[in-house]
């Protein structure tokens, strides 16, 4: 996922002086601790659920579309309300929101656990996904106005990696709770560290917001990609089962690419976009995101499918299945290292 650039005053000086001024020193190291620990949660819960999907299938009896979804609604919401949780946190405080996400995320984390059907399961995914829109963007955004420019760069490597690091450890913890206790615990498991980081966050991380941004957030953006990309996946997933004849699966399709034509049109107008389409001019910029785009579309399909493969083809453990994605998962952590620093 890419997450914007937090803005900052021109002027090095003045923005170390104003990190100096919010955040002291010792408490530096517990805001690091907080964020890494409040996004490791969105990361994990993004690839934990591909290893209880068989456990899914055989409690709810799902099928494959359902517990597709299972994944989609909370990778949906996640992606269409990213940029809306970062301007939120420059607006109305950033710790306020990012505590606001941590404890949106628990609470669907706790209805994850309890669900006693797929779709109940589904729609607790969702929220997750809105929960973790508010606070991963918030992450850097505390990171950014508790460190001066001299470190920053290096708290955003540690950030960077050490979430790699968690989201490879989640597979194996997940598979491990469902092998010897229940699926439900890979989702519980999020209650306790989501209290842990609450009571870090508001006795260490010192409030923040960009006293430039004004005007309304860009609700009318945020609900044109929610909906484009929402019928974009249910097209694509329904076409599956249905063919991609099917009169549903075509309307979907077609009302995707109008809402994705309607969110461009409304970006280019709105005075604060959710997306600014200006900086679609910059081709490193455009090159890297369209990178992105296709990396993450592998990882997608690749994660989906062989845990279903390890275990419902090959006769994996739940445990073992999630200690075959460890190779992959941490050849990740140099590159994002190196891609925090760099």
């Amino acid at each position: 996922m890419t997450v914007s650039p937090i803005p900052v005053r021109d002027e090095g000086a003045t923005a170390d002086a104003a990190a100096d001024s919010l955040c002291k020193p010792s408490a530096r190291p517990w805001v690091l601790v907080a964020t890494i620990l409040a996004s490791s949660m969105v990361f994990i819960d993004g690839t934990v659920v591909n290893i209880a999907l068989p456990a899914l299938q055989r409690t709810f009896g799902a099928s494959a579309t359902d517990v597709q979804w299972v994944v989609e609604a909370y990778a949906l919401f996640l992606a269409a309300l990213l940029l809306v949780g970062g301007t939120a946190g420059d607006r109305f405080g950033r710790r306020r929101v990012f505590t606001l996400g941590i404890a949106l995320f628990a609470v669907a984390s706790i209805w994850c656990g309890v669900s006693g059907s797929i779709m109940q399961l589904i729609f607790a995914r969702a929220v997750q996904g809105i929960g973790g829109a508010l606070l991963v963007p918030g992450s850097l955004a505390l990171i950014s106005a508790s460190f001066p420019a001299s470190e920053r760069g290096k708290a955003i490597g540690t950030w960077s990696g050490y979430t790699a690091i968690t989201a490879a450890i989640g597979p194996v913890l997940g598979g491990f709770l469902i092998e010897h206790g229940s699926w439900r615990l890979a989702f519980l498991i999020n209650v306790p560290l989501a209290l842990l980081v609450l009571i870090l966050t508001f006795r260490c991380v010192p409030e923040s917001r960009d006293q430039r941004a004004s005007g309304s957030l860009d609700w009318a953006g945020a609900a044109l990609a929610s909906i484009g990309l929402g019928c974009l996946v249910y097209g694509l997933i329904e076409s599956s089962n249905q063919g991609w004849s099917d009169v549903t699966v075509v309307a979907t399709l077609v009302l995707a690419a109008l809402m994705i034509a309607l969110f461009i049109g409304v970006e280019s107008r709105h005075a604060a976009p959710m997306l600014p389409l200006r900086l679609f001019r910059s081709h490193n910029f455009s090159g890297a995101n369209l990178l992105t785009l296709l990396l993450y579309a592998a990882l997608g399909g690749g994660l989906y499918f062989f845990p279903l493969n390890l275990i419902q083809v090959q006769g994996y453990s739940a445990v073992a299945a999630g200690a075959a994605l460890l190779p992959f998962v941490l050849l990740l952590f140099p590159v994002q290292m190196e891609r925090g620093t760099g």
